[in-house]
């Protein structure tokens, strides 16, 4: 098996994780929703966190491996590589924390109590993790290309992008634009 096709397949159960994990809490809420009390909503909210924060674990873990597979690093490079693979992806989750709040926060307002000046805020700042995002990979290129070839940082970064990408895709097509 080639390492597109194998790429390629490890996309499409990335997508079909999120996709279905995502169809799975929109038809839950929707469900639930129409017969919750003030506590029950609250408990709700909580258990979708708690949803996302397993469904997240699991996508970086599947990234990992996608990665490893992908990128072909010999003993002494993966030694270097995975520590700053790590310390590199907590400082992404913490970035990602950040997009996932403005996204929940669009979630409970987009529906009549999103305001001009909250839409732009919230522009505003899903504009500004995204820059956050950039700068992160751009700290991170010289640092990644002390440890493995210029190539392969290359191919690491290629693929964190296709991967971010995608995931971004299925979570836009489950968020609702706002109505004029």
């Amino acid at each position: 098996m080639t390492t597109k096709n194998l790429l390629s397949i490890s996309l499409a159960s990335i997508l079909i994780l999120t996709g279905v994990s995502r169809g799975q809490s929109s038809a839950q809420t929707r469900a639930q929703s129409s017969a919750q009390t003030p506590s029950d909503n609250s408990a709700q909210s909580t258990n979708t966190d708690q949803d996302i924060d397993l469904l997240r674990k699991d996508i970086r873990s599947q990234k990992k491996q996608i990665i490893a597979a992908n990128l072909q690093l010999s003993d002494t490079e993966a030694v270097k590589f995975w520590p700053l693979y790590d310390q590199y992806t907590a400082e992404l989750v913490k970035i990602n924390d950040a997009k996932y709040g403005v996204i929940k926060e669009y979630a409970n307002t987009y529906n009549g109590s999103l305001t001009d000046d909250h839409a732009l805020a919230l522009t505003r700042n899903l504009l500004t993790v995204d820059q956050q995002a950039a700068q992160l990979r751009l700290k991170y290129v010289p640092i990644f290309s002390q440890v493995i070839s210029g190539r392969k940082t290359a191919l690491f970064f290629q693929m964190d992008r296709r991967l971010v990408m995608l995931i971004d895709l299925q979570l836009a097509s489950q968020v609702p634009l706002i109505q004029p």
